[in-house]
């Protein structure tokens, strides 16, 4: 088992946000967390560590079990879109917020689908025309009011889960684009092993979208930073600027920046 005793100092006064988000680098790494070593690891009690995990388990990222708890990817297993936009609510609406000062003054916009991206409608500019490509339908229904916005739905099979089209009808017609900007999710991104998503069907639309761009930012939460699922989409040497919030370990956003991306701190 990985040694994780040497990031122990000060983790007393971590925040419920950073405690969380080493618990889930823990369950990872590892497979699995347990409730006496995660206290001993972050400096707290274990009745702490159990409303962590607790709050992990209600926003789908951990499945509880007898002393402790198990990645929800071990029991092949993703959380609704419902679910993930209830989770760090306020840390994804930095991010999108982040995440709009990045588009361009004109040009076309390919935009994944996910709990974050869904939440750049909110502050969409009304001052400029722009072309927007996606295949997630809430996304799609936000921005439809705005008369600025040339809006393109992509086809294809749409997952309950996730409200995203796929396969092959939208990977198709993303290889006869080319945009500026390509804005997207991801469930899992290390430095190890880059971008990673549960499902191999949003992974190829993830892969045909940073064909179809000129420039790719991520946005992600730093709960998902150190977390790896089934199938990688992407290395962080193919994007351009990755937007977390501030609870990302700086030593992290280091290591992300050493292998290529900007990184963007909300």
């Amino acid at each position: 088992m990985p040694d994780h005793t040497s990031t122990t100092k000060g983790s007393g006064s971590l925040y419920a946000q950073e405690r969380q988000s080493r618990i889930l680098q823990i369950a990872a790494t590892d497979g699995r967390v347990e409730v006496a070593g995660a206290a001993e690891h972050l400096g707290v009690t274990p009745e702490t560590v159990r409303r962590d995990l607790k709050a992990l388990e209600s926003s789908g990222r951990l499945h509880r079990v007898h002393g402790g708890a198990i990645p929800v990817e071990k029991l092949d297993f993703e959380p609704t879109l419902a679910i993930r936009t209830q989770a760090q609510a306020d840390e994804k609406a930095r991010i999108a917020a982040a995440a709009l000062q990045l588009l361009p003054e004109e040009g076309t916009v390919i935009v994944d689908g996910g709990s974050t991206t869904a939440l750049l409608a909110e502050g969409f500019p009304r001052d400029r025309k722009l072309t927007v490509v996606t295949a997630s339908l809430p996304l799609a229904s936000a921005l439809l009011p705005l008369s600025n916005v040339s809006l393109h739905l992509l086809g294809g099979y749409v997952r309950a889960r996730t409200q995203t089209a796929v396969g092959d009808w939208a990977t198709a017609a993303l290889g006869e684009l080319y945009a500026d900007l390509a804005i997207l999710g991801t469930n899992g991104l290390s430095v190890e092993h880059g971008l990673t998503t549960p499902d191999q069907r949003e992974a190829s639309v993830k892969r045909a979208i940073m064909t179809a761009s000129r420039r790719r930012v991520v946005l992600v939460d730093s709960t998902k930073i150190g977390v790896d699922h089934f199938t990688r989409f992407a290395t962080l040497e193919q994007i351009d600027t990755v937007v977390t919030d501030s609870a990302a370990a700086a030593k992290t956003c280091n290591a992300i920046t050493a292998a290529g991306p900007e990184v963007i701190c909300a």
